[in-house]
């Protein structure tokens, strides 16, 4: 697995052995030497520059995968044509798998080859024709990183990797960002810090000064708690002294007297042990058959004394009862209700 970018070069990408170098002028500073004027561009290297061509023919091939093969069989065309105006020759064999571009004797520049190999690399590695036909500019240069050995876990390796994908599928462009970003380094840190000094490289003034104390300054914390582990094992104390020795068989038949114990002696004393291990298992497995046998316990009942008065008929009132069920006749008037009714029925005759 790579992540390919492309970026501008630091430097002119160039043989500067095929121009004519001015003399340095006597009275020129050699601190404007390290200045770049604002809005200077090199000039585009011309068959001028090197009117004999090379002396060497040089190629440079790469393969590419299955899936690859119907994108570049259809956009090839396109990538002759481009390499031709430079006098590069491409060649596509389908049947290896491989893309192969040399120089021919009407090639006149000699770092175009290095150009075409690039662009055959970046077509091999998913790039699009249009984004890698960019590395035949003069100002445009690529780097292509291998990834894929830099985290060993394969899921921190997804989420890594998915943090230098942008919008569409594009990656980050600059080397720093891309290998920092493999390392648990958010490359969020490193653009916020290439933008500082994009701004304070437009101040002349601050060109020939260190930039230490504008940038930020990023510190790496580590927020995941180590888990502990399950089994904590206790470190013993440290002597300098060596632990005793087991005793050994022979140790512990000396020190019980066995080892003086003839032959058919010892064989009697293993086969007593033997009997009494087994009369052991037996009696045990005696008592827990003898558990079944053997009743519960039962709870006695004791009767309470609130319950016994309780239970205790009254009977007087049962008699006074009955008196007056056999006083009350089925309809009849009580006592009370009869004498009501005689004191009414004589107030009516006293009116009479």
């Amino acid at each position: 697995m790579a992540s390919s970018s492309l970026n501008r070069p630091d430097t002119a990408a160039r043989k500067s052995e095929f121009r004519n170098r001015k003399p340095k002028p006597e009275n020129q500073d050699d601190s404007e030497l390290l200045t770049v004027p604002d809005g200077w561009k090199e000039p585009a290297f011309s068959k001028e520059d090197n009117p004999r061509g090379l002396l060497e023919e040089s190629s440079f091939a790469t393969l590419f995968p299955k899936y690859r093969e119907a994108y570049l069989k259809e956009c090839w065309p396109l990538v002759q044509k481009a390499l031709n105006e430079h006098h590069v020759n491409a060649t596509l064999d389908l049947i290896e798998g491989s893309m192969t571009v040399c120089t021919t004797k009407k090639t006149f520049d000699p770092y175009i080859i290095i150009r075409a190999r690039d662009l055959i690399k970046l077509l091999a590695r998913s790039v699009s024709f249009e984004q890698a036909i960019r590395i035949l500019q003069d100002d445009i240069a690529c780097d292509i990183i291998k990834i894929g050995s830099l985290v060993r876990n394969k899921e921190r390796f997804v989420k890594r990797r998915q943090r230098l994908i942008g919008p569409k599928g594009s990656t980050l462009k600059v080397r720093k960002v891309v290998l920092d970003t493999m390392k648990n380094i958010h490359p969020i840190y490193n653009i916020k810090t290439l933008m500082i000094k994009r701004e304070l490289a437009k101040d002349s003034e601050l060109r020939s000064q260190s930039w230490e104390r504008f940038l930020p300054q990023f510190k790496h914390k580590n927020l995941n708690k180590r888990k502990e582990p399950k089994k904590k094992t206790v470190k013993k104390e440290y002597t300098p002294f060596p632990p005793p020795q087991p005793e050994s068989q022979i140790d512990k038949e000396l020190a019980s007297g066995e080892y003086f114990l003839k032959a058919h002696q010892k064989k009697r004393q293993k086969m007593e042990a033997v009997k009494a291990k087994q009369a052991e298992a037996l009696s045990k497995r005696q008592e827990e058959r003898n558990k079944a046998f053997i009743p519960p316990k039962e709870k006695q009942v004791v009767k309470s004394r609130e319950a016994s008065t309780e239970t205790k008929i009254d009977v007087a009132t049962i008699k006074e009862k009955v008196k007056k069920a056999k006083n009350k006749k089925l309809g009849a008037l009580t006592a009370e209700e009869v004498k009501l009714k005689m004191e009414a029925d004589e107030k009516k005759k006293k009116k009479k």
